[in-house]
């Protein structure tokens, strides 16, 4: 089992910045992704970012990418999500999340992920 817990959400307004991060604990020797997902009411879940546990590669959606970053630190079991020039449309609840794998073809995925944390909320306002 792993078990992952969120912090750092908040309110911010346009423009600003958030830091998310997630502590890792539990049996991680099959987690090769961690990662973070958003989900807003009545939308599906998506992928925000992703980083390989062995090479550290990243993976990021679309909608993010040159204004979040995911980054790992190993020795404190913690992922971060950092978070610039935030939009109205990034408002969402944000979970981590870990598991098999970060992407297919290249691309972010959600399938990978066998284990998800409580989710922390960001609301970005105008």
């Amino acid at each position: 089992q792993v078990q992952l817990v969120e912090s750092g959400g908040g309110s911010v307004q346009a423009g600003g910045s958030l830091r998310l991060s997630c502590r890792v604990s539990g049996n991680t020797d099959r987690t090769y992704c961690i990662g973070w997902a958003r989900q807003t009411p009545g939308k599906e879940r998506e992928g925000v970012a992703g980083v390989g546990t062995m090479a550290g590669t990243t993976y990021y959606a679309d909608s993010v990418q040159g204004r979040f970053t995911v980054s790992r630190d190993k020795a404190e079991n913690i992922v971060y999500l950092q978070m610039n020039r935030l939009r109205p449309e990034d408002t969402a609840m944000y979970y981590c999340a870990a598991g098999r794998y970060c992407a297919e073809a290249g691309v972010l995925v959600l399938d990978g992920y066998n284990y998800w944390g409580q989710g922390t909320q960001v609301t970005v306002s105008s």
